[in-house]
């Protein structure tokens, strides 16, 4: 019954001290066990054993030797409250082990097995709801092709235009081109556009005409090559002497 006395002190101390609920559960669980294994000791034997539980009292200085006794169960009682202490740890590990493997071996479920059970209108919902996708992406699918296609058929087109023969560059350049080249190549000035298109219309040859706009157009209004309005002029020159 020792180990019932000091459970119950550690019990005592423990709520004195505000320990929190998980200790107390613990301590009262070591107690119920105790009890359980006196009971079935005091069955197996027949015989009644009495709880006895110690009161602290001050004493005078004169005590009988009858004392004595208790004073050796009290410092059996120290060295059992530190075997208490590591059981305690031992309890806790044991109980952190089971909630790792428990949290680790819990299946997985795709539903709530209350709230989420899959009825008749839920399957064909998601039977709806896979037809509705497929739709979706083949319609997905067919617009990036067609546009693809589109976008090829351009290029193609592109390139075949920028094969055609040129004859008269005035009539060649477009509205929109005639007012992008004069701001981006000629610096707004119209003019001199008008008189440079013509000059290189009167060339014969390709190179004759390259050497002029290198010399009069590229050098002195610094024009650069690797501007898209450059690159569109230069081809269309090109196309002049095909």
């Amino acid at each position: 019954m020792d180990r019932v006395e000091t459970l119950c002190k550690k019990l005592q101390e423990q709520l004195s001290q505000k320990a929190s609920v998980d200790q107390l559960l613990l301590t009262v669980q070591m107690l119920q066990s105790e009890l359980m294994h006196a009971k079935a000791n005091r069955q197996s034997t027949g015989e009644e054993q009495a709880v006895s539980v110690h009161i602290p009292v001050n004493y005078e200085k004169t005590v009988t030797e009858e004392i004595k006794p208790e004073e050796k169960i009290v410092m059996a009682l120290q060295v059992d409250e530190a075997e208490l202490e590591a059981e305690l740890e031992e309890i806790k590990r044991n109980a952190k082990t089971r909630e790792q493997i428990s949290s680790q071996n819990k299946p997985t479920l795709l539903f709530d097995p209350v709230e989420d059970i899959p009825t008749l209108a839920h399957q064909e919902s998601y039977k709806e709801k896979q037809k509705r996708e497929l739709h979706e992406s083949i319609a997905v699918n067919q617009a990036a092709s067609l546009n693809d296609k589109l976008k090829q058929a351009n290029l193609e087109l592109s390139d075949a235009l920028q094969e055609v023969p040129v004859k008269d560059l005035k009539k060649a350049i477009g509205i929109n081109d005639r007012f992008l080249y004069i701001k981006e190549l000629f610096r707004g000035d119209e003019v001199m556009y008008e008189r440079s298109i013509k000059t290189i219309n009167s060339f014969s040859i390709y190179p004759e005409a390259e050497y002029w706009i290198k010399r009069e157009l590229k050098l002195k209004l610094a024009w650069d090559e690797m501007t898209p309005a450059v690159k569109q002029f230069d081809q269309l020159i090109r196309r002049r002497f095909l």
